[in-house]
């Protein structure tokens, strides 16, 4: 299942799933007027877990309501931590070793804002977006608890 959608908020950018060619993409539609860092994560699916080799990870979504709560969670980032602009990006189907997952980017005017803004919105994402994931590696298949 893969969908692309891309919504701009005031000032959150949200995009789903065009991660395959380059999750830096999204960075260059982040505006950053008034800013003086951007901070970014990319996660990426490690090529193993534990002593087992990941052959793919492959992610479903709620899709009507993954892009409302990313929005929500950029809009909170910039009222809790004052920073200016969030973009979010996040794969669904599957995605194998070393293939981006997952992109955040957040415009701030000062770094430490910026660095505490992503670190929020990587937890709350993997606490609060509808996204479930199923693992394949080597030994089988397991899907991983929680949302994220």
């Amino acid at each position: 299942m893969r969908f692309s959608r891309f919504i701009m908020a005031e000032r959150v950018l949200v995009e789903e799933a065009p991660l395959e060619l380059n999750p830096h993409e999204l960075r260059s539609k982040l505006p950053t007027e008034g800013c003086g860092a951007v901070v970014s994560f990319v996660g990426i699916t490690r090529e193993t877990e534990g002593e087992d080799a990941v052959l793919r990870l492959e992610f479903d979504a709620w899709k009507d309501h993954l892009t409302p709560v990313l929005s929500r969670l950029g809009q909170e980032a910039i009222d809790a931590y004052g920073v200016r602009f969030v973009a979010l990006a996040h794969r669904t189907g599957s995605v194998g070793p070393q293939e981006p997952i997952v992109a955040i980017h957040v415009a701030s005017p000062h770094r430490k804002e910026a660095f505490e803004a992503c670190s929020w919105l990587i937890d709350e994402l993997k606490k609060q977006a509808p996204i479930w994931k199923k693992e394949v590696t080597s030994a089988g298949e397991t899907w991983k608890e929680g949302l994220g």
